[in-house]
């Protein structure tokens, strides 16, 4: 049974080191996406933000999905941190425009500012979200320091999003910062995810949490539990919130998630995460 009342995943599909232990055995580059969307029902789209995908490529992508399955794309990074939002009008419009292939397979874009976006470029956000096409919904993730004032700044922005039921993306690195580690892993982690931050009210209907932490599910599990009781209150609340889940090590992403949606699943009624790939080959060998 599939996921359904929210939306979980990772940071990606293609990764090699899932071979074998998320993966089955025998999986090649072309079977990743397949197998991780008979476990996951979203993914975060990061390879966007440095290339954008042909159309034969999304169909493909498409192709490879179930239809409760959402791409949750960024912007290509020369429309938010080369240009900075500054008269892209165009190019976010046939951004988005690309995407057309696979129009039932959208989640939130997600919409990363850097944070070298000062707020005194606000007017750029008012003008982007003036001409976003309204068939798509967003996520927005800003990083300047000044826009978690709790003071009048941040609750301007907070409005904005709210006009334009646009969500404001949760970027939660408490753990991560919070570690004392020399693990190689763990350390280029912290030198470049930001220390932000975090917020917990809504502004739109589909909360968007992305959480990174330590490397195993033990030491995430004070920080998942809170993150189960407030994604349980906004679903019975009837929001469709999406989670994904960080490692400083990508190989350790998928234990992560299936422990986070455990701990869900004991707030509220939800069908069991899948059986992974690795799992259900290693269920069929026993059989012979």
């Amino acid at each position: 049974m599939a996921i359904t009342k929210y939306n979980i995943g990772c940071t990606g599909w293609s990764l090699k080191e899932w071979v074998g232990t998320f993966y089955t055995d025998d999986a090649k580059q072309d079977d990743y996406l397949s197998q991780y969307a008979s476990v996951f029902n979203s993914v975060e789209g990061n390879t966007t933000f440095y290339n954008i995908p042909s159309a034969k490529t999304l169909k493909s992508w498409g192709s490879k999905t179930p239809d409760n399955f959402k791409f949750c794309f960024k912007f290509h990074r020369s429309i938010t941190h080369e240009r900075q939002l500054h008269n892209v009008e165009d190019e976010v419009l046939q951004f988005l425009d690309t995407f057309d292939p696979i129009a039932d397979r959208l989640g939130p874009f997600h919409i990363q500012l850097s944070s070298g976006f000062p707020p005194e470029y606000f007017d750029r956000l008012e003008k982007l979200f003036s001409y976003l096409p309204t068939v798509y919904s967003y996520a927005l993730e800003v990083r300047h320091p000044k826009f978690f004032d709790h003071g009048k700044l941040e609750h301007r922005l907070n409005r904005l999003l709210k006009s334009y039921s646009i969500n404001r993306v949760i970027f939660d690195t408490r753990k991560l910062h919070a570690m004392k580690s020399n693990e190689p892993s763990i350390t280029e982690a912290q030198n470049k995810k930001p220390k932000v931050p975090v917020r917990f009210d809504t502004t739109a209907s589909r909360p968007f949490v992305r959480f990174v932490g330590a490397n195993d599910a033990l030491n995430n599990e004070p920080y998942l539990k809170e993150w189960a009781i407030i994604i349980a209150d906004w679903i019975k609340e009837g929001l469709h919130p999406y989670i994904f889940t960080h490692a400083p090590d990508s190989k350790n992403q998928p234990p992560i998630a299936r422990k986070f949606h455990q701990l869900l699943s004991e707030l509220i009624d939800m069908n069991p995460m899948p059986a992974w790939p690795i799992e259900r080959q290693n269920e069929q060998l026993n059989l012979f």
